[in-house]
């Protein structure tokens, strides 16, 4: 997991500082650590007080993070005064890192001053030399540029911006991206003088040859609370990710693009973004799949019914009659060869010897089922040829085809669901039946107790166990919408397994 330290202020409303930072990190899946710079009262209308961090303090926060931690990449924003610039900077040379992502942040998208003009002259001469890229805006980079007494760079159009890009980068840093937020542009890249006018924001890289624009749509929001921190977190994260400067930059871009476009509307003056727009949130830990999917409200009453049916019941006391047990035995037998089917498909599809291997072993266990089912079936007075010459019911044919029907029109995961009501079901279902006959014992011995024995045996347990495993190594790698459709699959799975318990009882 690669590293990011941010050195930056605290911004108490989320929207922007090293909240927005850590944000931004996480929806990047690297970690984030923190140098707290300052303490600030605001909120999307503005700032209202800031208290400073020692600058000592600051730097005991840097040292406790590299020394221990270890970094990837430094991303700085609000440094609020010039001992702590200072300090940022021997601290940066102290750990040799040269990966790092400066936001010159001066003044806050509200207008509050956000560090002390004197202190700029000190970014400019202890910083900026030892900064791979540094990110400023149009109005921060002509006060950058009027601080270290360099001429003013008038902008009017694209070459403009680049001009000024130029100037800036002559200051010492390696890169310079110069965000054209604050000047909206027409098509004709000239300044936009109208808001009909307004229909491009362009961003430039410059440095070591490199002079690239980075083109976006503009949008019309007010809710861009944030963006220069949002941005240099994301271009550090791309940068720790081994991309080159363009495209991390570019990535970087899209990233605060969309969540401008995405933002949640909050508060009444300029809001944050979405932060977290490409991120998928799983229902469930790895790990938890089946027990998030059988404890969820749309499948409870579905699988109440299927473990919990009078079929069921009656195996349980011994009370089903024999005929409609041996009815369930053949239809079950029939069903089990359509169930090797399927696993035999499911090893076709798998892409690993692993899960070839794996889904032969199903396979042969299954077999091994069906032999201690023609031989519980001879004390039914039913030979094999008897029990393969049976016409399936249409229950069997409905469920099984069911079955083979998702494993041909969907993936490896989807055919593991349609089975797992199967799979999952009749272990449970004899578990609870087992300890049944334990804690409430018939008055004579269950004439279905092999049945019940079959499926607590150490074998099948086992085979539910390996089964239950490759599903939630696979489940975790879906979007949450796929899981949806997976568990519907398994709804009406066990609806057919529900559908098989009734076939056989009436």
């Amino acid at each position: 997991m690669k590293r990011i330290l941010v050195i930056a202020g605290s911004d108490s409303s989320g929207g922007a500082g090293l909240e927005a930072d850590q944000k931004v990190i996480a929806a990047h899946g690297f970690y984030a650590m923190t140098a707290t710079t300052a303490l600030t009262a605001q909120n999307t209308q503005g700032v209202y007080g800031i208290h400073e961090t020692p600058s000592e303090f600051v730097l005991k926060q840097i040292d406790a993070c590299i020394d221990d931690i270890g970094v990837d990449v430094v991303k700085t924003g609000m440094l609020a005064s010039a001992n702590n610039v200072s300090v940022v900077a021997k601290a940066l040379r102290k750990h040799n890192v040269t990966q790092t992502v400066v936001d010159p942040v001066m003044v806050a998208t509200s207008g509050a001053q956000l560090l002390p003009e004197e202190a700029v002259k000190t970014l400019c001469d202890d910083l900026f030399p030892i900064t791979y890229i540094l990110t400023p805006n149009i109005p921060e980079a002509n006060l950058i540029l009027k601080v270290a007494g360099c001429p003013p760079v008038e902008v009017n159009d694209l070459d403009g911006m680049k001009k000024l890009a130029a100037a800036v980068h002559s200051l010492g840093s390696r890169y310079v991206l110069l965000k054209g937020g604050h000047i909206p542009l027409t098509r004709e890249h000239k300044v936009a003088t109208s808001d009909d006018e307004k229909k491009l924001i362009v961003n430039i890289i410059y440095g070591e040859g490199i002079c690239e624009c980075i083109e976006l749509e503009y949008q019309k929001s007010r809710n861009t609370h944030g963006t220069g921190c949002s941005l240099a977190s994301a271009i550090a994260c791309n940068l720790a990710g081994e991309l080159d400067i363009v495209s991390a930059v570019s990535l970087a871009c899209r990233y605060v693009a969309a969540g401008i476009k995405t933002s949640p509307d909050l508060g009444k003056g300029s809001g944050p973004l979405n932060h977290f727009h490409s991120t998928q949130k799983m229902p469930f830990a790895p790990g938890d799949f089946i027990e998030y999917l059988l404890g969820r409200e749309d499948v409870k009453p579905a699988w109440r019914d299927y473990t919990h049916h009078e079929f069921v019941r009656q195996m349980g006391d011994g009370s089903l009659s024999r005929d409609r047990y041996k009815h369930y035995m053949i239809q079950d037998y029939l069903y089990l060869i359509q169930f090797a089917r399927a696993n035999a498909l499911a090893g076709y599809k798998s892409k690993t010897i692993d899960g070839i291997a794996g889904a032969a072993a199903i396979v042969t266990h299954i077999r091994h089922e069906m032999n201690l089912h023609i031989g519980e079936c001879k004390e039914l007075g039913l030979t094999r040829d008897d029990l393969e010459g049976h016409e399936e019911s249409e229950a069997c044919t409905a469920y099984s085809r069911y079955v083979l029907d998702i494993g041909q029109s969907e993936d490896w995961l989807a055919l593991q669901i349609s089975m797992l009501p199967c799979l999952l079901g009749y272990g449970m279902i004899a578990r609870r039946l087992s300890d049944l006959q334990k804690s409430n014992p018939p008055s004579s011995p269950n004439q279905y107790l092999t049945w019940i024995n079959n499926y607590i045996a150490e074998d099948y347990t086992a085979a539910v166990k390996t089964g239950c495993a490759l599903i939630e190594k696979h489940a975790f790698k879906q979007s949450p919408s796929r899981i949806e459709e997976l568990i519907k699959i398994f709804i009406h799975a066990t609806n057919m397994e529900t559908g098989f318990w009734a076939a056989a009882l009436g």
